[in-house]
């Protein structure tokens, strides 16, 4: 889910059955209303496991695990228009996959890493404005391929927190191996850097752990990535809730337990 202005909306994923799902709905925080906005053969096919991010304006879905296969193509839905357009699909070199980072700033589309058969460990970007994709270089600490972990674009950074780095045998039903690390790719220079390496975590950390709930969000004023739950390396499933802000400018940051 994701969420413009007072409106959440929630894209696919699996019912109980393990059926893939292919329903818009919006939820109005302001009149706790629900709305179903599409469903059937308009807008994106039935998947799970893919990525939702947003600007002031559109709702973006990409990838996923389809009734066929792995996906990798990148749609949007207008919130004002009430339309889906799909976007140009990237390149061979972006495989199809699901559990990737998906953000959306400085007016593009960055979708980092994902499950493809492996854990993967590109970076791609996309700009709507020229229609077109490209596979980008990155240098720094670069973190290990992973999927299923939080992203959030914080200023001109993506922060990618946890994720699976090696996947169990058991596929869905099980935990992998699972990171704790913070890394933030500046996307001017695309420059990682893992930011426990450099100056460490203060208060309580939320250890390794992936398929967790996340937003972007503001705790005392502080622009951050909020995190709920997920999977633990002993298979548990989880309930707490911490924030972690990043001051991108001097690389100092805040770690709460909320």
């Amino acid at each position: 889910m994701t969420s413009v202005g007072d409106t959440i909306y929630v894209f696919g994923g699996r019912d109980g059955t393990h059926k893939e799902l292919n329903e818009l709905y919006s939820f109005d925080t302001s009149t706790n209303k629900w709305t179903l906005l599409s469903s059937g053969n308009t807008g994106p096919a039935h998947r799970s496991y893919h990525s939702t991010a947003a600007d002031d304006r559109h709702v973006y879905i990409f990838g996923g695990c389809g009734v066929a296969g792995r996906l990798n193509d990148l749609w949007a839905y207008d919130v004002v228009d009430k339309k889906w357009v799909e976007h140009p699909r990237p390149g061979e070199s972006c495989k199809g996959r699901g559990g990737p980072g998906l953000v959306s700033g400085g007016g593009k589309i960055w979708v980092v890493y994902g499950f493809s058969g492996m854990e993967m460990d590109d970076v791609h970007v996309f700009d709507p404005a020229s229609g077109e994709w490209a596979e980008v270089e990155t240098a720094g600490e670069k973190p290990t391929g992973r999927s299923v972990f939080c992203t959030v674009g914080v200023g001109k950074y993506v922060i990618i927190y946890g994720g699976e780095v090696d996947p169990s045998d058991l596929g869905h039903m099980g935990a992998g191996r699972f990171s704790g690390e913070v890394y933030g790719l500046e996307t001017e220079r695309l420059e990682w850097t893992k930011w426990e390496d450099r100056v460490g975590l203060g208060g309580n950390h939320p250890g390794a752990r992936g398929w967790c709930a996340f937003s972007g969000g503001r705790v005392d004023g502080k622009e951050g990535l909020l995190v709920y739950g997920g999977n633990s390396p002993t298979n548990d499933r989880l309930g707490d809730i911490f924030f972690f802000s990043p001051n991108c400018e001097v690389l100092s940051m805040d770690l709460l337990k909320l």
